[in-house]
């Protein structure tokens, strides 16, 4: 199946679309009202609005160096996880996007980076926590996040993860286990960006890569805007081998053109008439 991801509600109401995400809040900070014809995404530990005016809930190294998107390596904002207050808002976004649509997208899951956070609050709060190893109190943070926002998930719940199946690498990079959170999330899904898809061996090697490494379902999401249509086609292709659906983001139109010379193809040499 093909479906869309999108910050444009009028979009989720496409027929092309077998499945359709409405960016509920984003990692700007932006918020669309949640619809209940589309999965909600909500950017969890990401957020420019929120980072800029509140630096104190902004993760640092132990270098003191905060994760804004104007330092290298981030192109967004984070929030720690383990700030109290904005965890507790966040929490009520979800469930309140939940009543809506039912199903959620947790989005910007994780801790920026592996050398964060070294925060007054988590440095006291892995001091206290009885772990000897700083990634596996991440981990712990993060699951119990996941098990708590999958509380007030009616629906199903989603969840997108940086693209590397290498096995401990999204443990160390964020806090993500896969194994740990498959007992919470009903899909991942895995964006695959690029811009231009020239090539797709790339695509092949992660997507077969998490098909190895995830017994729960995963999909791909591919990167729509000013693609070319046979170039958008040949990834989905690639990724549709692998994935249990493939997911075009942020260009609907682009997408929609997509999907239209598909379903053309796949039904070129049909012929309807008497019996």
């Amino acid at each position: 199946m093909f479906g869309v991801v999108t910050r444009n509600p009028e979009e989720v109401e496409w027929p092309e679309f077998d499945r359709q995400f409405l960016e509920v809040k984003s990692v700007s900070g932006r918020t669309n009202e949640p619809v209940a014809e589309a999965v909600s995404m909500v950017s969890c530990h990401a957020d420019n609005a929120i980072a800029n005016a509140n630096p104190d809930v902004v993760p640092v190294s132990d270098a003191g160096e905060p994760a804004t998107r104007d330092r290298r390596y981030f192109d967004w904002s984070y929030v720690c996880p383990t700030h109290p207050g904005y965890r507790e808002g966040l929490l009520e976004t979800i469930a309140d996007a939940g009543a809506v649509s039912g199903d959620v997208r947790l989005d910007d899951v994780g801790f920026p980076r592996p050398e964060y956070c070294f925060c007054e609050r988590c440095n006291r709060l892995f001091e206290e926590s009885g772990f000897d190893d700083r990634f596996a109190w991440r981990e712990s943070v993060i699951t119990e996040f996941v098990a708590e926002a999958t509380e007030r998930i009616p629906g199903r719940t989603y969840l997108t993860v940086h693209p590397d199946p290498y096995p401990g690498h999204l443990v160390e990079r964020s806090g993500i286990d896969l194994d740990a959170l498959a007992e919470y999330v009903d899909e991942f899904v895995v964006p695959l960006y690029d811009m231009a898809y020239s090539t797709t061996y790339w695509v092949e090697v992660i997507a077969s890569g998490f098909l190895d490494a995830l017994a729960t379902p995963f999909s791909v999401e591919l990167y729509a805007p000013d693609i070319e249509i046979d170039d958008l086609i040949h990834a989905a292709d690639v990724a549709d081998a692998y994935a249990k659906d493939v997911l075009f983001g942020y260009d609907s139109s682009n997408a929609r053109a997509a999907v239209r010379r598909m379903n053309a193809e796949r039904n070129e040499g049909d012929v309807y008439g008497p019996e």
